[in-house]
């Protein structure tokens, strides 16, 4: 029978909410859950001191390093969603889908944000006091060493962002569909990759490429996106926004874009339409009703809103939910 409680270091890395949902040899499923969401963190141990761990999240932002500990490379590949990425000098960087993250953990605590309350990833965790001093001894012209990996990594920076490429694509693709029966050979056989590949690569021309946001840019564009969703049913120019929030034009939208992942009225139409969605399904009002109540005053123009991000009309959609209610009540 599997011990589903958490032990104490578990609670240090993530902290007091954690629970275990499954334990079994080398595998523990952790989840987190507030009135926020929920985060779902399925780890596997690869090689002593070395975790793969499955990122599976639905919630703005969690702290789950209550004591975290020291001498840790961290490395995040992003398959869905974004996430923020905080420095020590205030400016920030945002993984987004196939991107890599590199990060030396110095044992301090700190908050994930994920921009859109979803994200789906993998890292691998190596615990550079732990982990075998050489992997070469597993492969033959396998010569990795992960304390000189994270030297080379993170000789100026504790954190870098390395955007998507195909080579990435190759490493972690298959482990997201990889089949259970060869699950545990196959993830020595990607870390091995990842890590030898890592190895190998220029990052000097990774770092150049970096785009960093200051934190008073960060507040600002958080500070709209608070505001546009708070006011749903207002029309707002981006010269508004701008001035409201005193943030010159072209810095607001290149930031936006960068935290978020879309334009600012990409964004707020795909908000609205969502919102008008859960308004057809879960309640009586009239189409016309539910337009105003998210800033349109023209039936046509919402309906031709709606069905650019939904697919189909108001009226498709809300008979698509009453002809499905009579299996969802079975």
């Amino acid at each position: 029978m599997n011990n589903l409680k958490a032990t104490q270091r578990e609670q240090k890395i993530y902290g007091s909410l954690v629970e275990i949902m499954k334990r079994e040899n080398d595998c523990t499923a952790y989840r987190i859950i507030d009135k926020s969401g929920e985060v779902v963190m399925t780890s596997y141990t690869v090689f002593p001191g070395i975790e793969l761990i499955y990122n599976d999240v639905h919630m703005q932002i969690c702290q789950v390093d209550a004591d975290p500990p020291k001498n840790i490379l961290e490395i995040n590949h992003c398959r869905e969603g974004r996430i923020e990425c905080e420095f020590d000098n205030g400016e920030y960087l945002y993984l987004s889908k196939g991107d890599l993250s590199i990060q030396l953990k110095d044992g301090s605590c700190h908050n994930s944000y994920f921009p859109l309350s979803h994200y789906h990833g993998i890292s691998v965790a190596i615990d550079l006091d732990e982990a075998p001093k050489c992997l070469s001894c597993i492969l033959d012209d396998v010569s990795v060493d992960p304390i000189e990996l994270s030297k080379k990594i993170c000789r100026t920076d504790k954190y870098m962002v390395m955007r998507s490429k195909p080579c990435f694509e190759h490493i972690f693709s298959e482990l997201y569909t990889i089949p259970g029966h060869i699950k545990r050979g196959y993830f020595k056989i990607k870390v091995l990759e990842l890590l030898l590949f890592l190895s190998g690569v220029n990052l000097d021309s990774e770092r150049l490429a970096q785009k960093y946001f200051s934190k008073y840019q960060v507040d600002r564009v958080k500070s709209i996106k608070k505001y546009l969703v708070e006011n749903i049913c207002q029309r707002i120019t981006l010269d508004e926004l701008s001035q409201k929030f005193d943030i010159p034009l072209t810095s607001m939208k290149i930031c936006f874009k960068g935290v978020y992942g879309t334009t600012i009225y990409s964004f707020i139409r795909n908000y609205k339409m969502q919102s008008a969605a859960m308004l057809l399904k879960q309640s009586d009002k009239n189409i016309i009703e539910i337009a105003g109540m998210v800033g349109y005053d023209n039936g046509s123009k919402f309906a031709g809103a709606f069905k650019k991000v939904m697919n189909v009309t108001p009226k498709e959609y809300r008979n698509k939910i009453v002809q499905m209610e009579p299996f969802l009540t079975k």
